[in-house]
């Protein structure tokens, strides 16, 4: 069996430091001074030999992975790709590696997973918090784990998160549909305590209840795409006087325009609709979907800028840091004036 190249190999065969040598692999060869020439040497005969760092040993030396946990409901959701993308571009720039992680609103899952969070000694944790794991987040925080919310929070969980106005956002994309004369509009959501659905409907809630129009809410059991769809079948036919609606989230979009095929029910002529969160497909419809879109980029920037300065200053008091995010209305066919 081929022994394993070290840092040391390198350092005899070039006749120099393995603290040199080390300098130069991890990209400090222009701060401790080290010429030009040199530094070329290293690098050739790394490649030349073919160098893996010993990530264990590195791990053990430093007490850091170089590992980031990243846990969200469904990871093939628009939102959370889009921002995961986002998150594992900067990482990987730094020298991070991430491990993703859904939990498919799995309870159970989301502890094993965290389990194996700990178990691989992550440095970090970024969370869309999922129901039921709020005990075992505070826990973790408890330990000082470097601990970064997004998309939603629970407010005695005290730590660090980003998140968007959820409330000032559907105000506005409700109030939107009013003056464009929409007077019975709908608010399909689903049936939880997540901070952030409870924000969406408050903010549709004040802006019908600002301008005297009745709050007509679908609060769907969210189960599966199947089920939810039969739950709004009965819904739309128990309100045909709706003229529009707002879906809570992405996947309720996709779930309502299905229904809308089975009820042959047509966009805009027969029922303005907005949706919360944008996504390709939206663009595609006939006419195109009014939603209220998130800046993913944001959201993925400010969570690695809040959890990378937690890891550079580990072991430090620093006050937890809350960002709140505005969103853009794409406004598009789907609620033009009636």
């Amino acid at each position: 069996m081929k022994k394993r190249v070290s840092i040391k190999d390198i350092a005899k065969q070039l006749d120099i430091s393995i603290t040199t040598v080390s300098f130069v692999i991890n990209g400090k060869a222009r701060e401790k001074n080290i010429s030009e020439s040199l530094t070329k040497k290293v690098l050739d005969l790394v490649a030349e030999l073919n160098y893996q760092p010993n990530t264990l040993a590195t791990s053990l030396r430093t007490g850091k992975t170089k590992i980031i946990g990243f846990l969200v409901d469904d990871i093939s959701e628009p939102f959370f790709s889009g921002i995961a993308r986002r998150i594992d571009e900067i990482a990987s720039s730094l020298g991070y590696k991430i491990l993703f992680s859904s939990t498919r609103n799995d309870t159970e899952k989301a502890i094993e997973l965290l389990q194996i969070f700990k178990d691989r000694h992550v440095d970090g944790y970024i969370m869309a918090l999922p129901e039921g794991l709020e005990e075992e987040v505070k826990k973790l925080i408890q330990t000082d784990a470097p601990v970064v919310l997004f998309d939603r929070y629970v407010q005695d969980v005290k730590t660090d998160y980003v998140i968007i106005d959820n409330q000032s956002s559907t105000y506005a994309a409700t109030e939107h549909l009013i003056k464009n004369n929409y007077k019975r509009i709908g608010f399909v959501t689903i049936d939880t305590a997540q901070q952030q659905m409870v924000d969406r409907l408050a903010g549709y809630e004040s802006a019908v209840e600002k301008y005297n129009l009745p709050a007509i809410v679908k609060k769907i059991k969210y189960v599966n795409s199947a089920e939810s769809i039969e739950e709004m079948i009965k819904f739309f036919k128990a309100e045909k006087q709706l003229d529009a609606v707002v879906f809570a989230a992405n996947y309720i979009c996709l779930d309502g325009l299905r229904t809308f095929r089975k009820l042959g029910i047509q966009i805009h002529k027969d029922i303005a609709v907005v949706s919360f969160d944008d996504f390709e497909i939206l663009e595609f419809c006939e006419p195109p979907v009014t939603a209220i879109a998130q800046p993913l980029e944001a959201i993925a920037e400010n969570v690695m800028k809040i959890l990378l300065n937690k890891l550079k200053k580990a072991g430090k008091a620093i006050e937890n840091t809350q960002v709140s995010l505005p969103t853009i209305l794409h406004i598009r066919g789907s609620s033009a004036k009636k």
